[in-house]
This record gives structure tokens, C-alpha cells and sequence, in this order.
């Protein structure tokens, strides 16, 4: 997926575990670790506000973009 989540750095930065993070924004620490790994399809816009918030950063500090960066047997079909 050409989307990479780089929340374990903002983590790391900010010198804040996990656990700390999922109680302070609400969600359980499986569902930050999926988060964390790229592992799911999507993210709630009040739950990015709420990370950011947390770890005083911008959605761009946690989250990138690589083209053609598709792993996980994803097709990069963008023709419609």
C-alpha cells in the first residue's frame, strides 16, 4: 500500500508507549497495533485528530505516501 504510517517514530519522538496513546485517545492498543503495522483499510478522521492532538503533531508527521508502493498483492489499478 503506497499509504505508510509512521506512528511508531511520532511515538518514539515523543517518548510515549503505546498502551500510554491507545488509553489517551480511546482505543484498544490491538487496534493501535494494526494502525501502527499498516494493517488496516482505513482511519476514522476523529481518531487521526485525536493522535495528533495526543502526540502534538500533523497528519503528515504519521502519515505518508509512497507511489508504487503497492505490497500485500495490491494491484495498482488507477484507471477507471
Amino acid at each position: 500500500m503506497p499509504v505508510i504510517v509512521r506512528l511508531d517514530v511520532m511515538l518514539a519522538l515523543r517518548k510515549m508507549r503505546s498502551k500510554e496513546l491507545a488509553a489517551d485517545i480511546g482505543i484498544t492498543e490491538a487496534n493501535l497495533s494494526l494502525l501502527k503495522s499498516g494493517k488496516v483499510k482505513g482511519i476514522r478522521f476523529s481518531t487521526l485528530e485525536a493522535i495528533c492532538t495526543a502526540l502534538d503533531c500533523k497528519p503528515g508527521d504519521i502519515l505518508d505516501f509512497e507511489p508504487g508502493n503497492a505490497g500485500d498483492g495490491e494491484r495498482e489499478d488507477h484507471q477507471r
